[in-house]
């Protein structure tokens, strides 16, 4: 099936359509045309940079917050404000303490949750507008393509393989069977967003680990539409607290958007002890505070997401750079951990990235001595003072919020540093404990109104995938789920999922085997994150197929 793969050449490959894919692909057309009007040689086209996006649309799987600083869509975008579709600009920043049954609100909002000069925003919708403006630059974007496998020469990265379409769930070519394109580059950049399959491969073959594996949480959001007057424009509150347990790191979100529309979502550390601790079900548990159940009455959920975030931060960081090939964005760990805000970073970083580029395409040598670059420009930047300061800010709360704050306090006084540093960091799936024979706990079901089960959120994500082709969720031994997994940890994939993508059931008698559902899949990773032996390999599928996050 390989035999007959067209190969095409490009100066640039960008692998991914987010915030930092899009912002390397036009800021580095801008850097071209700038170039080639001064009359420099050689001369460059923008024509040659290409960039892959495995949705249906540009946007199509951009979930976040999304609370946005706009200061890196300022460098990139001068006169964003006439044309970006921004939401609304924050008016009002509060922490919130929730106990079961009351709220209580900070008298002063700590620094961290202070968004003022930010903007709430669809990112699916930025996503967009910004890929029209790369479109328009001149850039080539392929939909509904999915890097596959990485090409390798010599010691570095020379393009990427996409998937082949038109396969069977059997791995049989259908009659209307198209193998993946050779996609050779002279740099290829890795804009995968968080646990991409690829940047993992090259991660690992390359061995570009920092001195912390990589830590990673889990989002999980709903859109609503409320009655009128039930929230402020701009309103923004972060809550800590009940339902999280405090062994654990944890906290919402509540935003006010426009048109009497409002976001809302909870994020879980992926460190927890207990292996049948379900997210979503505390997610749905969180709807319920007065406070919340308030502002949701008489309301309709519009929309479901869930997502995947690099906690890592700074010493998490992987090396970025390869001959041929530069990791940027999530892929890359640029999250600010503390405020949870990495879309400035990410872009960031992709205009870094261009620049670096720009120079070695220039200069013909796009070696990693030449791309080495990029971190440096990414030390001299304000990228780097931001991470810096939270260097050892999730360290601190990996055994818990109450131990958390503690550390930090320290962190706040000494830039970061705080009584240990670097402070270190173990693979969540490590934390899990076996469960000793404990009994399963009983599945979270909803009430239909303000509570769901995972079945109806994944309705309301917008997913699709085609039935009838290969699953893309590849688990390397299934008699580990049948046996083992059953007996130590009760399958938690069963409950990290938030997509009901994984289910233990029963055959012949009492055994259990595993059932995929892999047309549920959101694309959060958190399988290939979460799983104890780490045997759960999220690959692309078949292009175009996911969620449809449009407006989230």
């Amino acid at each position: 099936m390989t035999d007959q793969r067209e190969q095409l050449e490009a100066d640039v490959l960008i692998v991914g359509a987010g915030p930092a894919g899009l912002s390397c692909a036009l800021h580095l057309a801008n850097l071209i045309k700038k170039h080639n009007v001064s009359g420099a040689k050689p001369e460059l086209s923008a024509e040659n940079i290409y960039v892959l996006e495995k949705g249906r649309e540009i946007g199509a799987h951009q979930l976040s917050g999304a609370i946005m600083n706009p200061k890196a869509l300022a460098e990139l975008v001068p006169d964003f404000r006439k044309s970006a579709p921004l939401d609304t600009a924050v008016t009002d920043s509060a922490a919130l303490l929730f106990t079961k049954n009351s709220s209580f609100r900070f008298p002063i909002t700590p620094p961290p949750f202070q968004n003022k000069g930010n903007y709430l925003i669809s990112l699916s919708r930025i996503t967009k507008w910004l890929g029209g403006l790369v479109e328009a630059a001149g850039v080539n974007v392929f939909k509904e393509f999915g890097g596959a496998e990485l090409i390798y020469e010599g010691d570095g990265l020379a393009g990427v393989i996409t998937e082949d379409k038109g396969v069977d769930k059997n791995g049989k070519p259908k009659d209307n069977f198209t193998p993946g394109y050779e996609l050779r580059a002279k740099v290829t950049v890795l804009a995968e967003g968080t646990r991409g399959s690829l940047t993992k491969k090259l991660v690992a073959a390359k061995k570009l680990d920092n001195i912390n594996p990589q830590s990673y949480g889990i989002g999980i959001k709903e859109l609503w539409d409320v009655q009128p007057g039930r929230i402020q424009l701009g309103y923004v509150a972060h809550t800590l607290g009940w339902p999280v347990p405090t062994s654990m790191y944890g906290g919402g979100w509540i935003y006010g958007l426009s048109n009497n529309r409002v976001s809302i979502g909870l994020v879980i550390a992926l460190e927890y002890a207990d292996p049948q601790f379900d997210p979503h079900a505390v997610f749905q548990t969180w709807k319920t505070h007065p406070f919340l159940k308030k502002l949701l009455d008489g309301g309709k959920l519009v929309r479901y997401g869930a997502k995947s975030l690099p906690y890592g931060g700074w010493y998490a960081m992987p090396r970025t750079y390869v001959d041929g090939g530069l990791i940027i964005g999530d892929s890359a760990s640029f999250l600010d951990s503390q405020r949870l805000k990495g879309i400035h970073l990410a872009m960031k970083s992709g205009m870094l990235a261009a620049e670096t580029i720009f120079e070695a395409l220039k200069s013909g040598d796009t070696s990693s001595k030449t791309l080495s670059a990029f971190p440096k420009k990414v030390e001299q930047s304000y990228v780097k003072k931001e991470l810096w300061q939270v260097r050892n800010f999730h360290q601190s709360f990996s055994r818990g919020m109450l131990r958390g704050f503690f550390h930090t306090a320290f962190q706040q006084i000494t830039g970061g540093r705080g009584l240990i540093d670097p402070m270190r960091a173990h693979a969540g799936h490590e934390a899990y404990r076996k469960i000793n024979g404990r009994p399963a706990p009983e599945r979270f079901k909803g009430d239909g109104k303000l509570t769901f089960d995972r079945l109806t959120d994944v309705y309301h994500s917008g997913t699709r995938h085609e039935e009838d082709q290969p699953c893309h969720l590849h688990v390397a031994d299934t008699n580990i789920c049948s046996t083992k997994c059953v007996v130590e940890y009760g399958n938690p994939c069963q409950y990290f999922c938030p997509a009901a993508v994984y289910e233990m059931v029963k055959e012949s008698g009492t055994t259990l085997k595993l059932k995929i559902n892999a047309s549920n899949c959101v694309h959060c990773k958190t399988c290939d994150i979460a799983d104890p032996y780490q045997i759960i390999d999220w690959v692309v599928p078949e292009g175009g197929g996911g969620p449809n996050y449009e407006g989230m």
